[in-house]
């Protein structure tokens, strides 16, 4: 699979996903295209905003005064997309975008605000951005700016262009995710909490130099976005050069390729197998392992917390905890939170009563 290739299917999960997304390439390499053909072939509306030639108030709405209070009125472009319910905002040349418009685009990209207008959900916000010293008057993305998108580089790949240029290209799809899909996000956030427990340094890692500030850095939002996308992924059966580009596009090259190297080094085993048979459980010797597995257990019931689910990881955690309780320590509180209303605390609880009951759990 081709650099090309990769980006645009992660490019394309990102979207189902609902993930903020930033494509990073030379100008003239095809991002908009891209970018605009997706949103054609998969019959969503398009607001392109080239955010350059914008003033902050295009984003954060222009002061209005109403019957003596100030309302900040969103622009067409904005209104469009909520009158549509759906579609992409395409923040083009965002690398071109002066430091306050950038500050202004912090609340759209996040939480999709316009104005006093709130985009629905189903609006995702994606850019296309050249390398600031490819950029006319490019400025480096602020730290908190970059650390709202997933970033995706993107490559031109020769045999691609070739082919494209005769026969045509194909656009990029946005892929169709399950309607549980969401039901492994559990076990995904499960693994980014092992992986930060023994690795704390980089739970928030903000690089000290501004261009690398401008891209995917560590922080407690970005592990979240990388849990979410790592999720969508594997619902759609996405090859591991995709997981990789999306997770490393988030927390950074480094820290995202610890990370899906020590997933792939821990070998856990399947949570749900685990419930159906909490008596066959092997606690693994290592404590970091120990901790993602008991993690990923409590994760699954949390999700689905049935009676006798909620039994069974009272077992799986009580026979980790017996020996290291710190280790089995965040399980059990993550289990005593989820308590199906009708079941009774099995004899595992007391184990840890002195922990649930400082934490007001017991």
């Amino acid at each position: 699979m081709s650099g090309q290739t990769t980006t645009i299917e992660a490019l394309g999960v990102a979207v189902a996903a609902g993930v903020p997304v930033l494509l990073w390439g030379a100008p003239g390499t095809g991002k908009t295209s891209a970018i605009r053909s997706m949103a054609d072939a998969a019959g969503w509306p398009c607001e392109t905003v080239i955010a350059a030639i914008r003033e902050p108030s295009d984003f954060s709405g222009l002061p209005v005064v109403i019957d003596g209070v100030v309302h900040f009125a969103p622009p067409r472009w904005a209104e469009r997309l909520a009158a549509s319910g759906r579609g992409l905002l395409f923040l083009d040349e965002i690398s071109t975008a002066p430091p306050a418009v950038q500050a202004a685009l912090l609340r759209v990209v996040l939480e999709r605000v316009v104005g006093d207008l709130d985009l629905p959900d189903e609006v995702v916000v994606v850019a296309a951005a050249n390398p600031p010293e490819q950029a006319a008057d490019g400025w480096d993305l602020s730290a908190p700016l970059a650390n709202r998108f997933c970033h995706l580089d993107w490559e031109v790949d020769a045999t691609v262009f070739a082919e494209g240029i005769v026969g045509g290209w194909s656009a990029p799809q946005i892929p169709t995710l399950p309607k549980a899909w969401e039901d492994g996000l559990a076990q995904e956030r499960a693994l980014v909490s092992a992986f930060v427990s023994v690795r704390p340094g980089l739970t928030c890692a903000l690089p000290s130099d501004a261009a690398r500030a401008g891209r995917g850095w560590p922080s407690p939002r970005t592990w979240e976005m990388a849990a979410v996308l790592s999720c969508a992924a594997r619902a759609v059966g996405a090859s591991r050069a995709v997981t990789t580009a999306l997770v490393t596009g988030a927390v950074g090259q480094g820290p995202g390729t610890e990370f899906l190297l020590w997933q792939e080094e821990m070998d856990l085993p399947d949570p749900e197998a685990v419930l159906a048979q909490p008596d066959r459980f092997v606690v693994p010797e290592r404590g970091d392992r120990a901790y993602a597995a008991l993690s990923a257990v409590a994760a699954a019931v949390a999700a689905h917390p049935t009676v006798e689910r909620w039994n069974a990881g009272w077992k799986v955690v009580a026979k980790v905890g017996g020996h290291t309780p710190d280790v089995a320590a965040v399980a059990a509180r993550t289990l005593a939170q989820c308590r199906p209303p009708a079941a009774v605390a099995p004899p595992e609880v007391k184990l840890f009563a002195p922990l649930l009951k400082d934490a007001g759990l017991l």
